[in-house]
This record gives structure tokens, sequence and C-alpha cells, in this order.
């Protein structure tokens, strides 16, 4: 099985030598994605509830590259820089994550500033 890199201009472009996506047979990761938008490269919002959705916006984008949805996420990872801002990431979460959810886990990071959120997503598809 061969890894194959996801790459669409819908989604910002990696900082660094890392892919915006990673499949390898029915298996798709989505990196980490920050509220930047991905045709300025400027953070979108200075809100949980504005980074989220952008965030949010590049995963579908990634997904969609590789030939799946939200609806194939089987794991998210969300990454906060401050515990206050657990409710209101959960208040936005729950509006865009349908059931049956998929697996979560959250913890608490330092993130470049302006960013309040980074979110990656594993995805299964077929």
């Amino acid at each position: 099985m061969t890894k194959i890199a996801i790459s669409t201009d819908d989604a910002p472009k990696p900082p660094a030598a890392f892919a915006q996506g990673s499949r390898k047979g029915n298996l798709l990761q989505v990196a980490g994605q920050v509220a930047f938008d991905p045709r300025t490269g400027e953070v979108v919002g200075a809100t949980v509830t504005e980074q989220t959705r952008q965030a949010f916006e590049n995963i579908e984008a990634v997904l969609a590259a590789g030939g799946a949805s939200l609806d194939d996420v089987l794991m998210i990872r969300v990454y906060l820089t401050d515990t206050a801002h657990f409710a209101e990431f959960n208040e936005v979460y729950n509006t865009l994550v349908k059931e049956p959810y998929p697996a979560r886990t959250t913890v608490y990071v330092g993130l470049p500033a302006g960013l309040l959120v980074e979110i990656d997503a594993l995805a299964v598809l077929g």
C-alpha cells in the first residue's frame, strides 16, 4: 500500500515539511488545522468559536480532497490554549459534529500568537 499526500488549495498550505493530509489504504489523517484562511493566510477570528469554525472548514476541505467527509472521522484531537475555552469550544463543536460522534481527545498547549485552537482528524474510508 502506498502512502499518498493529500493537498488542496481550499485549506492553508503547511508552514513546514508536512502534508495537509496523508492517506494509506482506507486511512486518512488530516494534519492539525488552525484558523488560517487558505486564501489570505491570515487568522480568522479572535474567539474560540470563530477559530473553531475555520479550523473545521479547513479539515473538511482536506477530508474532501482525500475522498472523505466528517461522517468518516473516527477520531478528533483538539488542542486548546486555555482551559477556560473548553465550554465555548464544545458549543460550536456540537453544532458541527453529528452522531455517531467520533472519539475525541482534548489537550491544552501553547500555539503561535493569535491562535486559540488546533484540530486534527483521523478518517476511515469505505
